[in-house]
């Protein structure tokens, strides 16, 4: 980070500082302290910074930003509310750097898009991106605070669960190029409808100014309806003729997927080294964002190359002669169907499909599940373990279906038990759920046993 003084500091976030001096840095998790950085003392349900002040001092802060008077021999910038506080710094601290930075958000495939779109952006520029999931209120701007007068480009993810809350942050990072992956029905249950979160999604383009690109997905029936003369619309796709970015010669494996782009009346050969069409998609808008940012269109292809997938995304793994598909990071219906489309690309003797629920679908939720057992069936999984209370509707829709092998539970252990038992070499075996189910306390369990 850009050292900074307190007093400009305490001038960005309309604070009132006590004592003088600099900082280097800014945190907000006493955990993980910075010395000579700013520590902002944040307030939740079940924390309260304040309490970690000393901390804070022992540890070797420079200053210190509070709410409520605080005894301690570091400077201290008082302010009416910290989390405002350090949006406002973080909006100023984006201000002293004239770079291209890219905002991206979606129902699905952000984090994906995100390391390609990183990867695109690091062939031509000294790059920073989001690490993890550090993408809302406090993580987002915390990613800002990581610029530094050798950078050249940033890539913000932007998650939300609320209308407003992207307005929120597209403020603060004002991009200069934004993406859209998708809408699908991730968080209905707190916008109650698609198109109310096509609304929400779109709230990225305020923090945007006119003419810039918005890249969206022309396959996606709300996205490919958008239209806006004040911003440069690109869409990518696959199916979709008229997309300006488009995927054609389309070859996958288990291993890999293998395109050419079809731009401006040029094909560009793009080797993703992960498998499954969704993840075309995620390339495309990374691909397209690049060109539109000056970087030549062969480098941004071969870029997407060294994409390797992040957590517990997507990763292939191959043990005495099983092929497991660990993508349990997070789902929803769309991903989830994208990962048995990745599931049925595999060589293999038996494909098993391990889905737990999805969650936050509220009244969706049967529904949803439904059709995810439904799509099992259809698209010749051989056999469904369905692991959680909701997911009790994806095995009776699959049965309905006449998917041949289904079992259901509820328990963790007796998944886990029963799974390892009934694997055998040959076999290929896809695990997806949301984060809070942890299937990976299930692939651990296997994996033990296996040794």
């Amino acid at each position: 980070m850009k050292t900074l003084t307190l007093s400009e500091a305490a001038k960005a976030v309309c604070g009132t500082l006590e004592g003088d001096g600099s900082f280097t840095g800014v945190y907000t998790d006493s955990r993980k302290p910075v010395k000579g950085g700013l520590f902002i003392a944040l307030e939740g349900d079940r924390f309260d910074g304040h309490d970690f002040i000393a901390n804070a001092e022992t540890d070797g802060a420079a200053a210190v930003m509070c709410r409520k008077k605080c005894e301690t021999n570091l400077p201290v910038i008082y302010v009416e509310d910290t989390k405002k506080a350090l949006l406002a710094l973080a909006s100023y601290y984006r201000g002293l750097f004239d770079i291209p930075v890219v905002g991206l958000t979606g129902s699905v495939g952000k984090t994906t898009t995100k390391e390609m779109t990183a990867l695109v952006m690091a062939s031509e520029y000294e790059t920073i991106k989001t690490q993890g999931n550090l993408n809302n209120d406090i993580g987002m701007p915390m990613t800002l605070f990581n610029i530094e007068e050798s950078t050249e480009a940033a890539v913000i993810e932007m998650g939300m669960n609320h209308k407003g809350e992207i307005s929120v942050l597209t403020a603060v990072s004002r991009p200069t190029a934004g993406i859209i992956t998708n809408i699908g029905v991730s968080h209905i249950e707190n916008l109650g409808s698609r198109e109310n979160i096509l609304m929400a999604k779109l709230e990225i383009l305020e923090g945007m100014t006119k003419n810039s690109p918005l890249i969206i997905n022309g396959d996606n029936d709300l996205l490919s309806s958008v239209v806006n003369d004040d911003y440069d619309i690109v869409y990518f796709g696959i199916e979709n003729e008229k997309c300006h970015v488009r995927a054609v010669d389309l070859e996958t494996d288990e291993e890999k997927t293998v395109c050419n782009i079809l731009y401006d009346n040029n094909k560009y050969r793009c080797v993703i080294p992960v498998a499954g069409i969704h993840n075309v998609y995620d390339a495309l808008s990374a691909f397209a964002v690049g060109v539109k940012l000056g970087i030549a269109p062969e480098k941004a292809a071969n870029a997407i190359a060294e994409y390797t997938p992040a957590g517990m995304r997507q990763k292939t793994v191959r043990k005495n002669g099983i092929v497991f598909i660990e993508d349990c990071y997070n789902a929803s219906p769309d991903s989830v169907k994208a990962g048995i489309n990745t599931l049925m690309t595999v060589n293999a003797d038996r494909r098993i499909a391990v889905l737990g629920d999805m969650l936050e679908l509220g009244d969706y939720s049967e529904k949803a599940h439904r059709n995810c057992g439904r799509y099992a069936a259809e698209n010749g999984v051989d056999v469904l373990f369905a692991y959680g209370n909701a997911s009790s509707f994806s095995a009776d829709e699959a049965e309905k279906h006449s998917l041949g092998e289904i079992y259901h539970y509820t328990d963790e252990l007796s998944l886990a038990e029963k799974l390892s038992a009934f694997i055998k070499e040959g076999d290929a075996v896809l695990f997806k759920a949301s984060r809070g189910m942890k299937l990976e306390n299930i692939i651990h369990y296997i994996y033990d046993k296996m040794q």
